[in-house]
């Protein structure tokens, strides 16, 4: 009886353990901050060798002059000015494009474009038309999972974002650097702590 009131103790107090399992979409668990470490090591090795050449460095920037020959007719947005003025009344949808604003203290600093045309690319500008970073996504968008490399006007590539699902995303900076796991309105670090918290999940 003892040895069958102690197995039962340690499966309830596994089953407490895994309270917080989370439940994506097709049945798959996110568990984050109950997995062992290997296994969240594993899972941000992976993702970091799908778009990071680890081998090459410099393989994953443009050149500068690559990067203008490529984006030369996005270099300037030429409807600068009316897209300024839609964004500024809350327009975020054009008859060929998205488009998403950023505001910081009552002022659009930043706006994003994505065109129909081409929905794998994203644009953001500066207030006054001049082009800050692209996002390239992978060929297989908008179906997941994909991901986004996002490169500054430079050419140097600023982060990158592998895409599971709607709910679930990994987050990696320019050099490769594991920054976090997004699952819904949270992010977690790579030992599984709560660190950020999202509004528009």
């Amino acid at each position: 009886m003892k040895k069958f009131l102690l197995i039962l103790g340690i499966l309830l107090a596994g089953n407490f353990s895994f309270a917080n399992d989370l439940q994506l979409s097709g049945g798959v668990d996110f568990d984050w901050v109950n997995m062992a470490q290997v296994q969240r090591d594993e899972a941000i090795a992976n993702y970091k060798n799908i778009m990071f050449d680890t081998e090459n460095e410099k393989n994953n920037n443009y050149a500068k002059k690559d990067f203008k020959d490529t984006y030369k007719n996005f270099l300037k947005d030429k409807n600068f000015k009316l897209n300024y003025v839609l964004m500024q009344n809350n327009v975020t949808r054009t008859k060929n494009a998205d488009l998403c604003a950023f505001f910081h203290k009552g002022l659009l600093y930043m706006y994003a474009i994505k065109y129909d045309a081409a929905p794998e690319r994203v644009y953001y500008y500066s207030g006054l038309g001049a082009l800050k970073y692209v996002d390239e996504m992978s060929i297989n968008y908008p179906n997941f999972p994909y991901y986004s490399k996002q490169f500054r006007s430079s050419g140097k590539l600023a982060g990158a974002i592998y895409f599971v699902n709607r709910d679930l995303q990994y987050v990696y900076n320019a050099k490769g650097e594991f920054k976090g796991v997004w699952y819904k309105k949270n992010m977690y670090d790579a030992e599984g702590y709560l660190i950020l918290t999202r509004s528009n999940w």
